[in-house]
């Protein structure tokens, strides 16, 4: 069994080796819009998920998907090919959806700017209709 240093340091490397072999082992043009995010790796050392993301549409992205399942056996082959280890892991691609709920965040938080905005719109050169705290006490009701 493998300390997580050592699975965290291998996951790195697999990264970065996902990220090259793409290009070399697999010649298709629809490679190009792939980049790999992510890589995790089990504390065994035994099977590795890569994080993918595809620029384009759910089509381009569901080829790609059939085409890193179709190709990961050569994609395996070139990692252990470049790994000092005994044992090639598994690979598993998973499409990363990160950067989309990302965006989408990122809409609704323009929403809430624009809200704001319009909220203190309305609120310009309005006066409170009694006092501006009204649970503000007198000092003559706290002495007593």
């Amino acid at each position: 069994m493998a300390d997580s240093a050592r699975a965290a340091r291998l996951a790195k490397r697999v990264q970065v080796l996902m990220a090259q072999s793409l290009r070399n082992v697999i010649k298709d043009e629809r490679i190009d819009n792939v980049t790999v995010t992510d890589a995790r790796v089990t504390s065994d050392l035994q099977h590795a998920t890569v994080y993918y993301t595809v620029f384009g549409d759910d089509q381009m992205k569901q080829e790609v998907a059939e085409l890193l399942e179709k190709r990961g056996g050569a994609l395996r082959k070139e990692l252990g090919r470049n790994l000092t280890i005994r044992l090639t892991p598994t690979l598993a691609f998973v499409a990363d959806e990160i950067p989309e709920g990302a965006s989408h965040l990122e809409e609704l938080l323009a929403k809430a700017r624009e809200k704001d905005a319009e909220v203190a719109a309305l609120r310009e050169g309005k006066e409170f209709a009694g006092d501006q705290d009204p649970y503000k006490k007198d000092e003559e009701d706290e002495e007593a």
